[in-house]
């Protein structure tokens, strides 16, 4: 618990640093999804014990590099498609150099989680490029969600649990941590949705927009359900990979894997939703 704290205490505030500066420059998010992507990706090929393959290993992690940046900007999206697809051609003739070696599956896992984690955390800088007006409190709500629902889960369950909620995957995740977790992270949505409104007026002494609270409450609903089907997702490959966490570069954590686990399928949903579903103006915030 004191290393986990002693982290929070650290990384909390580079994390509102990185925020901060941000909704100055959506550039700065750009370039934070781009390491936290890199590292991901190693670590989940370290994880599966793939990074013995090094040549495959190294356009992995080039590759989840680069993708971030050409989902980001408009000049480069058009290209997108093109890298994926060179990206598939690199690693299929580097497979046939090793084929005595390099199975189709490992093939397949490195492709899919290099494609994966750098498009779901790159959504993440997709907030404040989109909406520079509201980017920042999107990126905190999507954070929120994610992490409030995890830990709220932790301390319910802590105290509260009993039924086990899938004990082969996750045997410390129970049914009292999970509705837990979901009452925490409406908690907390409605009060970020309260708070951004009244920043507004305290800030430009007016009000230029209004929160839709109850959509705020309802997508916190659901990231709840997709904050928990990523964290068992990544329960389950550790299980079957035979480590307890993906890494130690937060200690008390693990590594980034296992921190942005829950937000690499909230935050695409978050996106999604104010994307199509409800599209964002100038006077109302989903």
């Amino acid at each position: 618990m004191a290393k986990r704290l002693l982290t929070a205490a650290i990384g909390v505030p580079v994390g509102i640093l990185i925020i901060w500066l941000s909704s100055l420059t959506p550039h700065v998010m750009a370039g934070a999804t781009v390491i936290l992507s890199v590292i991901a990706v190693f670590e989940v090929i370290s994880a599966a014990k793939y990074s013995k393959y090094k040549s495959l290993t190294a356009l992995c992690l080039i590759f989840s590099g680069v993708l971030p940046l050409f989902f980001c900007y408009d000049i480069l999206r058009t290209y997108a498609v093109p890298l994926a697809f060179l990206f598939l051609v690199l690693m299929f003739a580097l497979t046939l150099t090793r084929h005595k070696e390099i199975k189709f599956d490992e093939l397949g896992f490195m492709v899919m989680f290099t494609i994966l984690i750098p498009m779901a955390i790159a959504t993440l800088a997709f907030f404040d490029f989109q909406w520079p007006k509201h980017g920042t409190f999107l990126v905190v709500y999507t954070l929120v969600t994610a992490w409030i629902a995890d830990g709220g889960a932790y301390f319910a369950g802590t105290f509260f649990g009993k039924h086990k909620l899938s004990p082969e995957i996750s045997p410390k995740k129970t049914w009292e941590g999970f509705f837990g977790g979901m009452v925490t992270t409406i908690l907390f949505a409605v009060g970020l949705g309260y708070g951004y409104e009244l920043l507004d007026k305290l800030t430009t002494g007016d009000n230029h927009f209004t929160v839709n609270i109850w959509l705020l409450v309802i997508m916190a609903f659901v990231s709840t359900f997709l904050g928990l089907l990523g964290d068992l997702i990544a329960s389950l490959i550790k299980r079957q990979c035979g480590v307890k966490d993906f890494g130690n570069i937060l200690p008390g954590h693990g590594g980034i894997m296992d921190r942005f686990d829950s937000v690499l399928l909230v935050a695409p949903f978050i996106y999604l939703m104010c994307k199509f579903i409800f599209p964002i103006t100038e006077t109302i915030i989903m």
